[in-house]
């Protein structure tokens, strides 16, 4: 996404890699994933490395990339908005940058109230999403957290994760922020990326998120009174809720899934909640031939 501002000599660019202490394993052990749902639904942050930025600096831009995990933004991320130097947000601008399985607007929605409590401003959000059968995605991106495996699985499901396509047609933001930064340094609040395809709400997902949401939170805290993360008397509980989850993905989800498509259809004010959902940046593609022709 980078990429096209990394050679100019008029932009510095400062990356900063979100460490956990401790770090989170990959692959992931089968009862340690488990573990980490409660704290993420829940916003427990885990301690981070401090940044080699300074907090009180000034920036054009700042952005905030991260990935979903039980439907929260993952707890790296969480830990860095929850520390000291999540001061440097304050009066920035912003762009969050999402990579997912598919479902991300519950833990888009938990960043913006993070940024709203900072006191920052969103300029744009690029959600890069698995573009395999969401069906599919259920074995797929489990498997390769798991096993370290990406795929494709079988030779007969797709590989995991956002597809290469994908992350190389991201430079096109780059270059749209390149020709922004005129825009950028005299203040402009942005957005930057419109025109862009961005990202995309789909319909369908959303009550799907809706529902699982709501059972993460019930289940999380159930086992949040079982004990603290890494605590044998947690794992119980969490072997009953990966039965109940895999009952519920493969006899729930279907009907939820139906239920959400009709509705999605006969409801123009789903229609206008997913359209309003993909703001600021928004999922029209006018401007595609001149920063993505391919």
């Amino acid at each position: 996404m980078l990429a096209p501002l990394m050679p100019r000599s008029d932009v510095e660019v400062i990356w900063h890699q979100l460490l956990p202490q401790p770090a989170y394993p990959f692959p992931w052990p089968f009862f340690s994933f488990l573990d980490a749902f409660p704290e993420s639904v829940y916003l427990d942050p885990p301690a981070v490395a401090a940044g080699n930025f300074d907090p009180e600096g000034e920036f054009d831009l700042i952005i905030l990339a991260y990935q979903v995990w039980f439907l929260a933004p993952s707890l790296p991320m969480t830990g860095f908005l929850k520390s000291p130097g999540a001061r440097v947000l304050r009066d920035k601008r912003v762009i969050s940058v999402i990579a997912c399985r598919n479902m991300w607007i519950t833990a888009h929605c938990t960043l913006l109230r993070e940024l709203d409590r900072l006191g920052a401003r969103l300029s744009d959000n690029v959600v890069l999403t698995d573009n395999g059968p969401l069906w599919s995605t259920f074995i797929t991106t489990p498997w390769w957290l798991l096993s370290g495996n990406q795929g494709p699985l079988f030779k007969v499901l797709p590989r995991a994760g956002v597809s290469e396509r994908d992350i190389a047609r991201a430079a096109r933001f780059g270059s749209a922020l390149a020709d922004a930064l005129p825009r950028i340094k005299a203040g402009d609040p942005g957005p930057f990326l419109t025109g862009l395809e961005a990202v995309r709400v789909n319909p369908l997902t959303m009550l799907g998120e809706h529902i699982g949401h709501r059972s993460f939170r019930i289940w999380g805290r159930l086992v949040r009174l079982a004990g603290r993360p890494g605590q044998f008397a947690r794992k119980p509980i969490l072997l009953i809720y990966a039965v109940f989850l895999v009952g519920a993905i493969l006899l729930v989800l279907p009907v939820t899934m139906t239920a959400a498509a009709i509705a999605a259809r006969l409801s123009r004010r789903i229609l206008q909640r997913a359209k309003a959902l993909e703001l600021p940046s928004g999922s029209s593609g006018e401007r595609l031939p001149r920063y993505d022709p391919e």
